[in-house]
């Protein structure tokens, strides 16, 4: 029999329309970067090579649920952590490491500074970017905010540090909508970037005042209700789960609407033995531990047919890899580095973000 439907929050007046922003073609597709091939006992020798690196360099691994499973495979197992963009930023500030290696893109790295500046940073690659932090530059944005002193300023953590900076609030897509009550209770109109269809859902969800900056991801832009819509219907036992970043239409196909991490918790908790995931396939690693009997499906990103459009992947979170992983420990290359008066101004909106979460556990 079918599992009964389970959602996230009561229907909301339709969002205001969205205007179009054109595709950007300096992008690469989702799922355009194929997973690294290894010689003969080469990838077990980067594994254990990295493994003792780690060690050596008094390091700590910190990834981010999107990356190659090899690295989150080593993160696990090394006292490192694999998690959300939250946990990552609240992870490497508590632990002792002089050394934090950041497995993910730009911003996090970035984000991990901002809290950390007494440690270094270093990432795989300093290439891998994401299209969120890329669509919201702050030569544009700050004035922006300019404009419209009355509002709050929230900005999603995909951000550059100079974002963050003109920020009063940074959030994950876990606590954006309890952020966002919590300003409206206290009758604060709201300037959300970058996501626009984050902020359009935080926007129906709350029921608050919000003027949305347009940009959007890559890889959850391309989820397409239509062919969704076909595959839940050959697959009528398989629960939806969907990340908030996606249009609005598959969103309101979703059986749960969450972060990653509300994500995984879903696929271990609902009685569902099959789950079609709207958010990047790198997911399925965790997703697979908490709920090892369990089926997970590719939402569609594109219609019957397609080939790597549905690959649902970033295609900058493909960049990260067990060869330059390994690189940058030997070198100590790919150093994260923000400036101070920037990486001050930006640490009292990510303080109030790892603070306000702490407060609500």
């Amino acid at each position: 029999m079918p599992q009964p439907r389970v959602t996230t929050a009561m229907k909301q007046p339709d969002a205001e329309p969205l205007a179009p922003i054109p595709v950007n073609p300096a992008y690469p597709l989702p799922g355009s970067i194929a997973r690294p091939e290894y010689g003969p006992g080469e990838r077990e020798a980067l594994i254990d090579e990295i493994r003792q690196l780690l060690r050596e360099k008094d390091a700590v691994l910190v990834a981010h649920y999107y990356t190659d499973e090899d690295l989150q495979m080593i993160a696990d197992e090394t006292g490192g952590t694999v998690a959300d963009s939250l946990e990552m930023a609240r992870f490497g500030n508590r632990h002792p490491a002089s050394t934090l290696v950041v497995a993910g893109v730009r911003f996090m790295g970035e984000t991990a500074k901002i809290l950390n500046p007494e440690k270094r940073v270093l990432m795989p690659t300093l290439e891998a970017e994401c299209s969120l932090d890329l669509g919201c530059p702050p030569e544009k944005f700050i004035p922006f905010c300019d404009a419209h002193p009355e509002r709050t300023v929230v900005v999603y953590a995909n951000t550059c540090a100079a974002v963050k900076a003109r920020a009063d609030w940074v959030v994950t897509s876990s606590i954006a909508v309890d952020v966002v009550n919590h300003l409206k209770d206290k009758g604060e109109k709201i300037l959300w970037a970058p996501d626009r269809y984050l902020g359009s859902y935080v926007k129906r969800v709350t029921g608050a005042d919000m003027l949305l900056w347009q940009a959007s991801c890559i890889v959850h832009e391309r989820f397409k209700a239509s062919a969704l819509q076909n595959l839940a219907e050959r697959y009528p036992d398989a629960a939806i789960l969907v990340h908030p970043e996606s249009p609005e239409a598959v969103i309101e196909m979703a059986d749960v609407v969450g972060s990653t991490t509300q994500l995984i918790k879903a696929a271990q908790r609902l009685p569902n033995q099959r789950f079609i995931v709207a958010t990047d396939n790198g997911i399925f690693y965790k997703m697979k531990q908490a709920a090892p009997d369990k089926v997970f499906m590719e939402a569609p990103s594109a219609g019957e047919g397609a080939t790597c459009e549905s690959c649902a992947h970033c295609p900058w979170m493909a960049m990260n890899h067990l060869r330059n992983l390994a690189e940058v420990l030997r070198n100590g290359d790919n150093e994260i580095h923000v400036p101070e008066d920037i990486r001050k101004q930006a640490l009292k909106s990510t303080q109030r973000m790892v603070d306000f979460v702490a407060e609500q556990r």
